[in-house]
């Protein structure tokens, strides 16, 4: 067997067999990595004429003469056959060694458990020990975390489409939907035009060009920017109405303190008093809003939709309409979209933290609160070619300072 760099054609017959499959494995974001300065190729290894393994693989420059690799979500391969993998390996690092390539990270899309989304118990599967089998062929184990430190997320949500019940979303999440539901809020599907409104609303380290250059080649057939936006005709009346009930409702706690001073009374006097300062500061900002126009986008994700998955790359909302619960509303919504067409909708991405203590709470909760599957995937892992200069990188900074890991 040996190392062979295949066509396209070669490279995508092969993808759509393997059950590793993903969107980062693809002739699109091999495009994409070529504007993000890596070079890329389509590595197979070739048994007479079959493909037995394959890998979308970018390079990318460290320094002079120096390189490392990056094979996104990992390599197509059966990890469970060692000679496989041994072969694979041997011949991979042989290949590139001669081109001056350190190390090459993986981050297979390989679950090692699932936890129960109400009460966290972790349940591991078979897959775990691959996580220990990997480094006897020359993978250094990356340090595993709780939060966004790595490449991609190491635990991920994903909503069973085929299987989702409004009913079972939490109460929380049920009620901020309705909630959103009443005010005016619709679904609409972007162009290029409106990246740019997407792009002020999320939070990222990323350039607009990142974006922008994912957008255009993925294509219309594989992406989309979803919007929600707002009519402010709508919000205004349906904000005068609520504020009207809760005028009434005021009224009689009002009444009613006169004759009693209970704790939960007085409670819900001032309850109704905040809401009712809430419901009129949101008349005012859909007057406001209607001056300049008749709608406005409050809420965009961007979206991927490969094989039977849709990914949410990346979505945000206008936090001066936080009362909206437009993001709510969008996530619902996509929900809705896809759910006659895809099996799983991945929410891209949740801490293994899953303490109140945890800064990405809110995060957890916004995500669980639409009753997803919760999985751990295996994580990253560096293989190392060139031992020396590898350690070198790692203990001078380069490598942190390459892969830029967030807290």
């Amino acid at each position: 067997m040996n190392i062979k760099e295949l066509t396209i054609e070669e490279f995508e017959r092969y993808s759509k067999t393997s059950q590793l499959k993903n969107y980062m494995q693809s002739v699109e974001y091999a495009r994409f990595m070529g504007e993000n300065g890596f070079d890329y190729e389509y590595i197979g290894l070739i048994d007479g004429t079959t493909i037995k393994a394959a890998s979308l693989i970018g390079i990318k420059k460290l320094g002079h003469n120096t390189y490392y690799g990056y094979a996104p979500k990992g390599f197509l391969i059966n990890y469970y056959d060692a000679d496989l993998v041994s072969t694979f390996i041997d011949k991979l690092k042989a290949y590139y060694l001669k081109k001056g390539v350190v190390f090459i990270k993986i981050n297979p899309e390989i679950v090692v458990a699932q936890y129960n989304n109400k009460t966290y118990e972790c349940y591991p599967n078979t897959n775990l020990k691959l996580k220990f089998e990997l480094p006897k062929f020359g993978f250094k184990k990356l340090k595993d975390n709780l939060y966004f430190e790595s490449s991609v997320p190491r635990f991920n949500a994903y909503v069973d489409l085929k299987n989702t019940d409004f009913k079972k979303f939490s109460k929380a999440n049920r009620n901020k939907i309705r909630n959103a539901q009443r005010k005016g809020l619709y679904l609409e599907v972007g162009n290029d035009d409106d990246l740019a409104s997407f792009y002020n609303m999320i939070n990222t380290n990323e350039s607009f060009t990142y974006y922008k250059n994912l957008y255009n080649i993925f294509g219309l057939d594989k992406i989309e920017l979803l919007l929600v936006k707002v009519s402010y005709e709508q919000y205004i009346k349906t904000s005068q109405e609520l504020y009207e009930e809760e005028v009434n409702k005021n009224n009689l706690l009002n009444e009613i303190l006169h004759r009693s001073k209970r704790p939960e009374d007085i409670n819900a006097k001032s309850a109704s008093d905040s809401k009712l300062c809430l419901l009129k500061n949101e008349i005012i900002l859909a007057t406001e809003g209607l001056k300049n126009n008749n709608y406005a986008t409050v809420a965009a994700a961007l979206v991927i939709k490969f094989d039977n998955r849709v990914h949410i790359v990346e979505s945000g909302y206008d936090k001066e309409t936080s009362g909206l619960n437009a993001n709510y509303f969008l996530y619902n919504s996509i929900i809705d979209r896809y759910k006659d067409d895809y099996e799983f909708l991945d929410l891209n991405g949740i801490t293994g933290d899953f303490k109140g203590t945890n800064p990405y709470t809110g995060l957890n909760r916004f995500k669980l609160g639409f009753n997803p599957l919760i999985f751990e995937y295996i994580g990253e892992f560096d293989l190392v070619i060139k031992e020396n200069l590898y350690k070198y990188l790692l203990a001078s900074g380069k490598l942190a300072q390459e892969f830029n890991k967030r807290d």
